[in-house]
């Protein structure tokens, strides 16, 4: 965890006390689920649960001796209890404990992020509407194209957004799943009936067919998720940074009152939120790679898994949590200078409009190739010269006045938009 980046409700949700509190909830609904069968006397539960101890410090004292992080939670967590410690753990393997905590903390992590996302959602849907009839250039492979709708930046992006909450909708029930089976899954010293009992208790689901742990592929397919989400984020910062170029200028992240852009030069005011982004998401993309070498394990198990999910279930999550949380600051602050916006259409004096011009000269009889080759001579020597494309057409084409200032009208490409937004939200 890079404690910079640790924000709550996320940071607790990952801490070691937490996560103790987690394996006491798993045992504790292992107990209650024996009590309610008539495996375990009546008053069982209620005395695990309120005889249970956690204490961090003397649990990672005991596993310095054991040398079993688990063994030393059981030890620790059943030192004040009397009779009904028997049942504390009773046919259970440490993995039945984990990877059932696992679920929870990344079903309740998962459930946080959810939220965030569509909160995110609704900004960037408000902004494409406000935005919708603003036309900007449209630019391919970094050059400009044709003009099209500002507000179609933000709609792309909340369209790839409610994607993204649909697959992790998906992915938060498949891993609302525990495993409380025992040592190889099979059920051998314990009734199955406690896992769909405990687990109920829990909010979870039993894993349909288990080894000693929770199959890996499912872990797997959050994670990727997981990177879709950061890389759409990614998508969002680098237009941003490309928008900002001082050559271009038509947007600006936020830039807070005393905030400083670099130490040397105090003109500067850097991209810094849009680039931290884009390097987050390098981080989450990483472990894609480990999610799905975690799949493979030996045999009914080994523990190659565990220190992966040490480092990447708490980092990947809190990781995701701030990049949304931040992007909803960066959309929702975001300085557009519309008169920029605007202006930068006419960068290239009229050349966006050449397939107009192509289209219009094929009406009037020209074959497209033709069309074409005439439209291209004109267009690239007025790039070459510096001229102005629209007097260049006017003196080289018949063509009226008023088809002309028809072609070379920026609104003209917004016309279909309304039909998008429209199209969007029948989806």
């Amino acid at each position: 965890m890079v404690e910079r980046y640790a924000l709550e409700p996320l940071k607790s949700l990952w801490s070691l006390k937490k996560q103790y509190e987690r394996w006491l909830e798993v045992e504790l609904a292992v107990i209650r689920a024996y009590e309610e069968l008539g495996i375990a006397p009546k008053g069982t539960f209620e005395k695990a649960q309120k005889n249970s101890y956690i204490n961090v410090e003397e649990i990672l004292d005991v596993e310095k001796t054991v040398d079993h992080d688990v063994i030393a939670f059981i030890k620790v967590a059943t030192s004040k209890m009397g009779d009904e410690s028997r049942f504390f753990h009773f046919g259970l393997t440490s993995s039945d404990i984990v990877d059932t905590a696992n679920s929870l903390a990344l079903v309740r992590a998962t459930k946080i992020i959810l939220d965030e996302l569509k909160s995110l959602y609704n900004i960037l849907i408000k902004k494409a509407n406000e935005f919708k009839d603003l036309p900007t250039i449209g630019r391919t492979h970094g050059v400009h194209a044709e003009p099209t709708s500002f507000g179609l930046k933000f709609l792309s992006w909340g369209a790839e957004t409610e994607r993204n909450i649909k697959r992790l909708e998906f992915a938060l029930d498949e891993i609302s799943i525990g495993k409380l089976s025992g040592a190889v899954g099979n059920y051998a010293n314990i009734d199955p009936k406690v896992e769909e009992l405990a687990l109920s208790y829990l909010g979870l689901k039993p894993t349909k067919v288990a080894t000693q742990v929770i199959p890996r592929d499912i872990h797997a397919l959050l994670i990727e998720i997981f990177a879709l989400i950061a890389s759409g984020i990614e998508r969002i910062a680098i237009e941003i940074r490309h928008l900002q170029k001082t050559e271009t200028l038509e947007v600006q992240e936020p830039f807070k009152k005393g905030q400083r852009g670099s130490s040397a030069m105090p003109h500067k005011k850097n991209p810094i939120l849009c680039e931290r982004l884009t390097g987050m998401s390098r981080v989450i993309r990483s472990y894609i790679n480990a999610a799905l070498e975690n799949v493979p394990l030996w045999h009914e198990r080994d523990i190659s898994h565990s220190s992966v999910e040490r480092y990447m279930f708490p980092d990947v999550t809190m990781t995701l949590y701030y990049m949304i949380s931040k992007t909803k600051y960066l959309i929702e602050n975001l300085f557009i200078f519309k008169e920029n916006v605007e202006k930068n259409i006419d960068i290239t004096k009229g050349l966006v409009y050449s397939q107009r011009v192509l289209l219009k000269l094929v009406e009037k009889g020209l074959t497209r190739e033709e069309a074409y080759k005439r439209v291209q001579k004109i267009a690239l020597q007025c790039w070459k010269n510096k001229k102005s494309f629209k007097e260049e057409v006017k003196k080289e084409f018949n063509l009226l006045e008023s088809e002309i200032n028809e072609i070379f009208n920026s609104n003209y490409y917004l016309r279909n938009i309304n039909y998008i937004f429209d199209k969007f939200k029948s989806k």
